[in-house]
């Protein structure tokens, strides 16, 4: 029987299904079906879609192929990560999940920047999205990309039966996405974070203008970006786990905050923090009053992701 998350971002989703290390471990071996039900869903259609996206946002779009992968972000005047949407293009339509509840604000902002281009943007309340592990069959009519946690983000229709797989809940699945350091914007970021600071997640580095691309690059050409993306690994002597945006601190001072954080079935108690980029790799922090040790995700000095799972 499965245990529902109560609180927080992911409130109404199963939490898991009764054994969560079991259902890690299925998802390891790619059998596991994780419903994300609570992710908004945009799709871009129209024939100037990747040629406008592209001018948009941080990512290299023009020449995107069908079935490809893809992340990009919307930045601020400033570099500041405003939206994000995990993406892939099959040549007539492009098709994305957000964090819940940032659907509706991605397509405002959108829909506002249309001006002639031959473009439509809709919220797709009648999917939801999956994660489904390589070795479960799906409908072929359903859309999917390729996941950054290895397995596959599908597109389903919102009142369509689970695959068969493995049930999975949002424990074995957060533990696994922090273990592998990829940051969820919104919860492991905040408003001032820019793309240097969590590894260019999303950010492509040689193509043309667009919004915030003045302080990517300046960062990355000068290096030392303000902060860095850290995995903790959280002492597991209690047995609370931070709340999301506790401070981290060093001797006594506050040194960044702690966004995410689970119980890993092989690493135990994880978490990914933000930290100042002078903060020594080696220092051991409190992370809302528990020992965190550091593994390190970002280079301190270029803002470059060290582990090469980040699209």
């Amino acid at each position: 029987m499965a245990v529902f998350v109560d609180d927080g971002i992911d409130a109404g989703l199963a939490w898991h299904h009764g054994n969560p290390v079991a259902e890690a471990r299925a998802m390891a071996a790619g059998g596991g079906v994780v419903d994300l039900g609570n992710r908004d869903v945009v799709e871009v259609s129209g024939p100037d879609r990747l040629g406008w996206l592209h001018s948009l946002t941080s990512q290299h779009l023009e020449s995107l192929a069908p079935g490809v992968a893809t992340t990009a972000l919307v930045l601020s005047p400033q570099g500041h990560i405003e939206h994000v949407i995990h993406a892939v293009d099959d040549g007539e339509r492009l098709l994305g999940w957000t964090e819940p509840g940032r659907g509706p604000a991605l397509v405002e902002f959108l829909q506002r920047m249309r001006f002639m281009m031959q473009v439509e943007v809709v919220l797709r309340q009648d999917l939801r999205l999956l994660w489904v592990g390589h070795d479960v069959t799906l409908d072929p009519s359903w859309a999917v990309r390729d996941s950054e946690l290895g397995g596959l983000d599908v597109f389903a229709p919102r009142q369509a039966a689970l695959p068969d797989g493995t049930p999975v809940g949002t424990w074995a699945h957060e533990a696994a996405r922090i273990a592998a350091g990829v940051p969820r914007i919104f919860v492991d970021t905040d408003h001032r974070t820019i793309p240097n600071e969590i590894g260019l997640l999303g950010t492509h580095l040689e193509k043309g203008c667009y919004r915030g691309q003045e302080t990517v690059a300046r960062v990355h050409t000068l290096g030392r970006p303000p902060r860095r993306l850290v995995l903790l690994h959280l002492d597991g002597t209690d047995s609370a786990l931070p709340e999301a945006g506790a401070a981290l601190e060093l001797d006594g001072r506050a040194v960044g905050f702690i966004g995410s954080s689970a119980r890993h079935h092989e690493l135990g108690p994880i978490g990914l923090g933000l930290v100042k980029r002078n903060v020594s790799v080696d220092a051991t922090l409190l992370a809302d009053g528990i020992p965190a040790a550091q593994d390190v995700l970002v280079d301190p000095e270029v803002g470059l992701h060290v582990r090469p799972v980040l699209r």
